[in-house]
């Protein structure tokens, strides 16, 4: 059943320019679902109406049996209820790391205070630095005293706007392995918006493609990598390369199969060493340029290698 159902929403800064268009989209009580849009998109003003900090033109937003009002309509914008954590860290930078999750909750039992704070320490493993200033913390580690701090309140939705985008590659996969694994024991609903597929893959198998402030897509990582709906949500994924004789439509590099002799012909004219295969630019007889992956690193710049995939892998729109 919905939990969070997010019903027609629409929002223009100026008139005729919608940011979000009509934009519906729902997700299950203690589900993380992952957002991907490019900048612009509309992304992160989608999250700001949720959170009820932005007024939205049209539609409705529900939690549960919460109606998110828009600011104008109230006299303190926000919930506790849902929590929005930033790209940037908005930590205090006088206050420990201890202080800096405990400030939400100033006015609450002293004794429930320590208890919560203690316990969102040991989670996040942030013991040791308990006392220690946001300035002496790694970026992953200030990253997580913000979620913490936002976890504080017990809310019912937490909202992420690009929260690794700051971050290297090492600590974004340490930190997105320690949130996947405390999201799901929490049961936390969790909408996590990027516009890095893979910090997207490795969150969660809920994917949802944004663009031009639309829903483009939804689904599992397979469903929209094999049938997307459009270019952008298919070129997220890879590089297309477009069949000479059919038209829009492509096959990927992944899934073309490089052969000495028999297939279509074409030329190596770069090569690239990737993590797990060699990415080769080649050059058909026409002067199309098309990528392909070499997993067993067998070629090399000038040499000719001829193509074959299967139909059912072709791409078309």
């Amino acid at each position: 059943m919905s939990f969070l159902e997010i019903k027609a929403v629409s929002k223009a800064y100026q008139k005729g320019n919608e940011v979000v268009h009509d934009f519906s989209l729902s997700l299950e009580k203690g589900k993380v679902l992952s957002l991907v849009g490019e900048s612009g998109s509309g992304k992160s003003t989608l999250l700001r109406i949720v959170a009820g900090l932005e007024n939205m033109d049209a539609g409705k937003v529900t939690i549960g049996d919460l109606v998110v009002q828009n600011p104008k309509e109230r006299l303190v914008p926000g919930y506790d209820e849902v929590q929005l954590v930033y790209q940037e860290y908005q930590l205090y930078p006088n206050s420990t790391v201890e202080e800096n999750i405990a400030r939400p909750l100033i006015q609450y039992d002293k004794a429930y205070r320590k208890e919560r704070v203690a316990h969102l320490l040991k989670m996040l493993r942030l013991e040791p630095f308990k006392d220690t200033l946001p300035r002496n913390l790694s970026g992953g580690q200030q990253q997580k005293v913000a979620i913490g701090r936002a976890l504080s309140l017990e809310p019912e939705v937490l909202l992420l706007d690009e929260p690794f985008s700051s971050l290297d590659g090492i600590q974004r996969r340490e930190l997105i392995g320690e949130l996947k694994e405390m999201f799901e024991s929490l049961r936390v609903t969790v909408l996590f918006v990027t516009h890095d597929l893979d910090d997207a893959l490795q969150m969660t198998n809920d994917l949802a493609i944004m663009q031009g402030g639309k829903l483009i897509q939804r689904g599992t990582p397979e469903e929209v990598f094999s049938k997307p709906n459009n270019m952008y949500a298919a070129k997220l994924f890879s590089h297309l390369n477009e069949l000479p004789e059919k038209d829009k439509t492509f096959v990927r590099p992944s899934d073309l199969e490089i052969y000495k002799r028999k297939g279509l012909s074409a030329k190596v004219v770069d090569k690239q060493y990737l993590i797990h295969f060699d990415q080769l630019t080649l050059q058909l007889k026409d002067g199309t340029i098309w990528k392909a992956e070499d997993k067993k690193r067998s070629f090399k710049i000038g040499d000719r290698v001829y193509l074959k995939w299967l139909e059912k892998n072709e791409i078309s729109f």
